[in-house]
């Protein structure tokens, strides 16, 4: 009988690739939020978190590296091996922070490789009732008739509400005041109370105060009518074809990933995502749990960046 002991180099090789696999199966993977707790990356993170470490085999955490609207974290992701033990959980808003500050040290088309979209979110127009706007028509004629007069309001320079704003503004070519807020909190407050008279809202917190008639509905902002509000047109079927601001939130790694981990990781994540008790966490939210293949993410990642590059230059936006 022969013996492996014969074979030395065959022993030894075996011996590497066992201690590899095990050694891959200790490394826990980090979903690398760049956000605080409680936001909608945080909660997508959150809800695949256990499902994807029983289906890989190995413990899945999940690290906060908030600051500088999301780059600090994009960063360190960008910074990490690819080895597919390092997850950005990404979304659009660092297609517009990597543009914005000029410190920023990574880009995300370059510097990470898709893995696959997570959700969706979406924005509505929302008007304070106190100034009779009942229309995006309106709103442009009264914009336009006095320039200035309008003012908008956002959690902040850069943010998905704030850019959705100045991209509304470039394509209906109107002039509106913009007012920045630090936070959701004071600037949803302050809209309620009609110190802004108009501003961009998550649809399902927006719908709520448009039922209650505190605010008046005028658009959604995706493709598609959202089913918790029929009946508010999008801004396309309104006659603004360039306007779509849906939140996406999406899976990445860092560059030169393999694309055996790549795929590996997309088939976790696609089966996860469309699990119903995952689409029904993720919709109380206010997130419509969506999934895609790498190639159809690049795609929307390359259509969106130099759409918001172009508005940050044409607008002279510049980060606080």
């Amino acid at each position: 009988m022969k013996s492996f002991f014969r074979y030395p180099l065959v022993l030894l090789g075996l011996v590497f690739v066992v201690s590899a696999f095990a050694q891959s199966s200790n490394i826990p993977i980090k979903i690398v939020v760049p956000f605080t707790p409680g936001t909608g990356m945080d909660t997508i993170a959150r809800t695949v978190q256990t499902q994807l470490g029983e289906r890989m085999g190995q413990t899945v955490l999940v690290q906060n590296i908030p600051g500088a609207s999301g780059n600090i974290g994009a960063d360190f992701v960008a910074k990490s091996a690819p080895d597919g033990n390092t997850i950005l959980m990404g979304a659009n808003t660092m297609l517009i922070a990597s543009q914005l500050y000029k410190s920023a040290t990574f880009n995300p088309l370059k510097d990470f490789t898709p893995v696959s979209m997570a959700a969706y979110g979406t924005l509505m127009l929302v008007a304070n009732p106190k100034f009779d706007i009942k229309s995006v028509k309106q709103l442009v004629a009264l914009s336009m008739a006095r320039p200035g007069f309008v003012t908008f309001g956002s959690p902040g320079v850069g943010t998905p509400h704030h850019m959705a704003m100045e991209l509304f503004k470039l394509e209906t070519k109107s002039f509106m005041l913009h007012v920045p807020y630090r936070g959701s909190a004071g600037y949803t407050q302050d809209l309620l109370a009609g110190e802004v008279m108009v501003g961009f809202l998550p649809v399902h917190v927006a719908q709520d105060f448009v039922k209650s008639g505190k605010l008046i509905a005028l658009a959604v902002g995706g493709s598609r009518r959202h089913p918790v509000a029929l009946d508010v047109p999008t801004f396309q079927e309104l006659g603004y074809k360039e306007i779509n601001v849906d939140l996406w939130y999406a899976f990445f790694v860092p560059v030169k990933t393999p694309i055996a981990i790549v795929n590996k990781l997309n088939s976790e994540f696609v089966n996860i995502l469309q699990q119903q008790q995952v689409k029904d966490i993720l919709g109380k939210a206010g997130l419509d749990a969506s999934s895609s293949t790498p190639e159809e993410l690049s795609a929307i990642e390359a259509k969106d960046y130099p759409r918001w590059g172009r508005v940050i230059k044409l607008k002279n936006i510049i980060a606080e």
